[in-house]
Formats: C-alpha cells, sequence, structure tokens
C-alpha cells in the first residue's frame, strides 16, 4: 500500500513538471508567433512605405523629365524670333485667324511652304490659348527614325524593346493639359497616322510595350508643307485622319506675298544679329533693301535670316550690304528690261504645269503624276502650282 502510494505521488510530481514545461513551452511558442508577427507586420509597413516612395520618385521624375523637357523647348524658342513680325495684309489675315481659334480647344492644321515660320504661329495659338502656362510640346515627325517614332509620341515601358532599360514618358504624356505641335505631319508613317487617330477620337493611348490606357488632355496643332489632298489621293494619308486635322486650317503665306513686311524684318534681324556680334551697325544700304525686296525667296523667313546673318558676320561699316551673289537666279534681276523675259517665262511655265496636270488628273505625285511628266521633284512642283496659283482642282475629272 505503502509502494502504490508512493509511485502514485512520483506520477502526479512527474505529470505537473511535464504540464509545467508544456505549458512554459507553450508560452514561448506563443511569444514566438507574437514576435513573428510583429515582424511581419512592421516588414509589411515598411514594404508600403518602400512602395508609396518608390512611386513619389516616379512621380517626381516624371514630373522632372516633363520640366526638362518643357525648358529645351523654352530654349529652342529663344532661337527663334521671339514675336511675329510683320503688317502685311497676308500676315493680318493669318493673325486674325489665330486670334479667334487660339481660345478655344479645336484642332488646327497649318500649311505653308517651308520656312514660313508655321511653328511661330501654332505657340501664338498656345500663348493667347486658355492652356498657355502649361506645356508646349514640339515634335518634327520628319527627324525621328520610324522605329522610334511610336516611342517618341507615347512613350515606352521598361522591356519594350532593346535597349529599353527603363519606363520613359512620350511627348503626348508630357504635354497633358498643354498643347503639342506636330510638325511635318504629311510625314507620318501609315501605322503611326492609325495611332494617331485613335488619340484623337479616344483621347488616350497605350505605352509601347504597355496595356494600360493612358488618357490626356490634350491639343493638337499639326502642320505641314506638303498637299495632304494629293497625298491622300496618292494613297500615303488617309483622308480619316485628315479630316480630324484640318477642324481648322490657317494658310501661311510665303514672304513674296507679304514684300511689305521685308523692311521690318531686315530691321529686326540686323539688331538682332548685330547686338550678338557685338557690332553697330544703323542701317542698309538701298541697293541691299532693294535687291531683298525683289527677291521672290524660295526658303522664305528662314533664308532671309540666314542672308542677313551672315552679311551681319562679315560686315565692316555702319552700313549693311548684301552680297547679290547670295540671291542669284531671275528673281534677283531688277532691270525693267528684263520683266517683260520673266513674265513670258512664267506663262510659258503655267502651260507646261496646267498641260501635265490635265493630262494626269489633277495629281501631282505618283508614276503617272503631273511632276512625273515634267520631270521635276513633287516639291518642286507644288512650290511652283503655289507660286502661279494654279488651282489643281480644275483638273481632276469626276
Amino acid at each position: 500500500m505503502l509502494q502504490a502510494t508512493r509511485a502514485k505521488n512520483e506520477l502526479e510530481s512527474r505529470v505537473a513538471k511535464r504540464t509545467a514545461a508544456l505549458t512554459k513551452a507553450n508560452e514561448e511558442l506563443h511569444q514566438e508567433i507574437s514576435d513573428r508577427k510583429r515582424a511581419e507586420e512592421a516588414l509589411q509597413e515598411n514594404v508600403a512605405a518602400l512602395k508609396n516612395a518608390f512611386e513619389e520618385i516616379q512621380i517626381l521624375k516624371d514630373q522632372l523629365y516633363k520640366e526638362n523637357l518643357a525648358l529645351r523647348e523654352e530654349i529652342d524658342v529663344n532661337r527663334m524670333f521671339e514675336e511675329i513680325v510683320g503688317s502685311s495684309p497676308a500676315l493680318q489675315v493669318v493673325l486674325s485667324r489665330v486670334a479667334r481659334v487660339a481660345p478655344t480647344d479645336s484642332t488646327v492644321l497649318i500649311t505653308g511652304e517651308t520656312g514660313t515660320g508655321k511653328e511661330l504661329i501654332a505657340r501664338a495659338i498656345h500663348k493667347r490659348s486658355q492652356r498657355a502656362s502649361r506645356a508646349f510640346v514640339s515634335v518634327n515627325c520628319a527627324a525621328i527614325p520610324r522605329d522610334l517614332i511610336a516611342s517618341e509620341l507615347f512613350g515606352h515601358e521598361r522591356g519594350a524593346f532593346t535597349g529599353a532599360t527603363q519606363r520613359r514618358l512620350g511627348r503626348f504624356e508630357s504635354a497633358d493639359g498643354g498643347t503639342i505641335f506636330l510638325d511635318e505631319i504629311g510625314e507620318l508613317p501609315a501605322e503611326m497616322q492609325i495611332a494617331l487617330l485613335r488619340v484623337l477620337q479616344e483621347r488616350e493611348f497605350q505605352r509601347v510595350g504597355g496595356n494600360e490606357s493612358i488618357k490626356v488632355d490634350v491639343r493638337v496643332v499639326a502642320a505641314t508643307n506638303r498637299d495632304l489632298q494629293a497625298a491622300i489621293a496618292d494613297g500615303r494619308f488617309r483622308d480619316d485622319l485628315f479630316y480630324r486635322l484640318d477642324v481648322f486650317p490657317i494658310e501661311v503665306p510665303p514672304l513674296r506675298d507679304r514684300k511689305e513686311d521685308i523692311p521690318l524684318l531686315v530691321e529686326y534681324f540686323v539688331d538682332r544679329y548685330a547686338s550678338q556680334a557685338g557690332k553697330k551697325i544703323t542701317g542698309i544700304s538701298k541697293r541691299s533693301m532693294e535687291l531683298l525686296q525683289t527677291y521672290r525667296w524660295p526658303g522664305n523667313i528662314r533664308e532671309l535670316q540666314n542672308v542677313i546673318e551672315r552679311s551681319v558676320i562679315i560686315s565692316d561699316s555702319e552700313s549693311l550690304c548684301v552680297d547679290e551673289s547670295w540671291l542669284a537666279g531671275p528673281s534677283a534681276m531688277t532691270s525693267s528690261a528684263i520683266n517683260p523675259f520673266s513674265e513670258k517665262l512664267a506663262a510659258q511655265e503655267r502651260e507646261m504645269i496646267e498641260s501635265a496636270l490635265a493630262e494626269s488628273n489633277g495629281r501631282v505625285s505618283g508614276s503617272r503624276g503631273a511632276a512625273a511628266k515634267l520631270g521635276i521633284p513633287q516639291s518642286t512642283l507644288d512650290s511652283k502650282i503655289k507660286a502661279l496659283k494654279i488651282n489643281k482642282q480644275r483638273f481632276r475629272r469626276a
């Protein structure tokens, strides 16, 4: 009996010790679980904080990119003349149209020859709009390689193609809230014309390599020196895109149609380049001014700007002189005896062009176009048609 009692006590003691050990182990386990849970919560908080910090860094990075882009655009503006110089009737018509369309959000299509100042008109529209405080982003569609233009306009995601090491904002995203100027719009490849049409219709796009649709609020101003109607007829430009762009057309006149502005432009450029060169030039010789006003300026204001800058560089006196050899050709000849010959030549040129247009059904480009029949480049023929004010539409048969 005594042995049974002793055995029972020893068993109860061992059970009590084991229970105490289990209780202690359980408490330690609970403590460890609690510690791990707190560590996981802290880790999640740190991950969330890092994620938020990364997102903030990305937002700041995108904002910095936009600001840098706007700064580069501002630097480009300083290289152009700051204001539209001139008071001719032809220019006043353009400025009147700018004043009417600027306060709206309508899409504008600016046409005109190379060097007439189409980008300056686009900037004037932006400056007088309600978007003036936001970005003005300029894109030369002819200067971007064909395989990079989608990335340039709409941006790309990291890994979208070889060399895409990080995400990049496109020009449309950078211009959000402002204005995007698409210069040389006639040079866009067919696949990009479709993408641009979607942006104009839906006001959204996708980055290259991305699936997310990005909404943008951008005003589009486009420009071209090409005949888009002819490009449509030749199948090189979409007619639906043309009608989306051609909401409010503005045609910038060539310099030869606003000769009254040449003295003002000359004075402006002389002051500008003389100041840069540290020279004192008080005027221009009468002979040089007559020469500048009788020249036809195929390169328009850009050509005039280059001629004045060149003249200022080599000038050694206070009176500027322009080298006549820089303005070679029939248009630089001022003798009245040459005018009848020039008029006869222009009449013969008109007759040849109209005959070629009649044979080609009003088409300029292509293998059966008037340019091919005359054996001259399409751009040359387009310039001559505009200079002679020939209406191509009347040669197109139904």
